[in-house]
């Protein structure tokens, strides 16, 4: 029976595939860590290879870029999926089982032609945990890890998932540095840029909520790139997304439980060490559990701080923070936590993403610190109106804080500076 083209390719491809990872075991390559090395030895087994191939020996190969290209990211990348890593236009990759790989761009989700096998994807997912340092396994079937170029990948094992394990990979893809990045980017105006930026610098507690794939990171990511570089930063994460130039920052991220049971190191573990580290400001990637109530008690000593969360509206988002510090335990209760919001959270930006994939910044709410029957007021500053953020004739909390670093609110809101 004769071979189709399509099999002979593959053939050749397999072929290649041994010959570079038996070169790369004879020189002791690492192929995570040195991946032009890997490139280098893909180009000379292809060209060594077309060489007896002028003597009938084998076939030729025909496309010799990307025959080395697939070869790269089969040993050094990860495979299949390395040409969507390599896309600037995707945004996200998650594999639901073998056959049904996906990829967003723009926010919308499609269906990639890619055809992989369990065993492949088991691979992948051991090489990316190799590079993070993180583990799965019976005892612990989800893992959260950071890849090499910052990208996120998140597993859940199957027999948690059903049939399959499935792969998530949220890539990082830095659209914006700072808040006037993302005017550029229509995701706010101008006077609320403005606002913002002057917010941080008068050291106001923020709250960034929104859906998932909102754009939280990004914007808190902007919000902390404003804080003065006089200031000392501390950041704390379940695992490394925060990206922002300052000069003096510490970044932790937490830890799982070892083999043995031991060792694991919670976010509200890190949100208390942060306080012993003479911190300026202090960073909670996202506010998920517990750790709101040590977050809280920070703010409300004078601390400065930022934090994101899920939710669908700015209100909802100061309903969770007030039900989140009551699962760290029996003796806290409501009448304690809902006035310590109100006095700890300054402003609230919620983010929401269109249809047509562009994240936006829905709303941004004061919190005057004020309670009405278990209920925190709240004070528009803008909101979106016809697909545009408009300013209102509220005004922000705290203005004091501003006239104490120079700034005239007033004028900054009124689009005058």
């Amino acid at each position: 029976m004769s071979l189709t083209y399509a099999d002979a390719a593959d053939e050749l491809m397999e072929q290649l595939d041994g010959q570079l990872r038996a070169a790369v075991r004879a020189e002791g390559v690492d192929p995570q860590r040195d991946a032009v090395l890997v490139r280098r030895l893909a180009t000379r087994v292809v060209a060594d290879h077309d060489h007896r191939s002028l003597t009938g020996v084998v076939a030729p190969v025909e496309e010799h870029d990307t025959v080395v290209e697939e070869l790269v990211a089969r040993i050094a990348g990860f495979g299949a999926l390395q040409r969507y890593l390599d896309d600037p236009t995707v945004e996200e990759v998650w594999i639901n089982e073998p056959s049904r790989v996906f990829v967003a761009r723009s926010g919308r989700h499609e269906l990639t032609s890619t055809l992989l096998t369990t065993a492949q994807v088991q691979e992948l997912v051991e090489r990316m945990l190799k590079s993070s340092g993180r583990r799965i396994d019976l005892s612990q079937p989800f893992v959260d890890a950071v890849l090499p170029g910052g990208h996120r990948l998140h597993v859940v094992l199957e027999g948690i998932s059903r049939d399959f394990s499935a792969v998530n990979i949220r890539k990082f893809v830095v659209r914006a540095a700072r808040m006037h990045d993302l005017v550029g980017l229509g995701s706010l105006t101008e006077p609320a840029a403005a606002f913002l930026d002057a917010s941080v610098r008068a050291g106001l507690n923020i709250l960034v909520s929104g859906s998932t794939q909102a754009g939280k990171t990004t914007l808190l990511n902007c919000l902390a790139a404003s804080i003065p570089g006089r200031d000392r930063v501390v950041s704390v994460e379940e695992v490394f997304e925060l990206r922002f130039a300052h000069p003096d920052w510490v970044a932790m991220q937490t830890r799982q439980r070892g083999l043995e049971g031991t060792g694991e190191i919670r976010l509200r573990d890190l949100v208390r060490e942060s306080l012993r580290m003479r911190p300026s400001r202090i960073i909670v990637g996202e506010v998920r559990g517990e750790e709101c109530l040590d977050l809280l008690l920070a703010l409300n000593a004078g601390l400065p701080g930022m934090a994101s969360l899920h939710a669908n509206t700015a209100r909802e988002a100061l309903v969770k923070l007030c039900t989140l510090p009551l699962l760290a335990g029996e003796n806290i209760s409501a009448r304690f936590v809902v006035p310590t919001v109100a006095s700890s959270i300054d402003l609230v930006v919620h983010l929401g993403i269109g249809q047509d994939g562009v994240r936006r910044v829905e709303e941004v709410v004061g919190v005057p610190g004020r309670v009405e029957n278990d209920v925190i007021e709240t004070e528009p500053l803008f909101v979106r109106e016809r697909d545009r953020l408009v300013r209102t004739k509220g005004m922000p909390a705290r203005p004091d804080r501003y006239e104490r670093v120079g700034i005239d609110v007033r004028a900054v809101l009124n689009g005058d500076t």
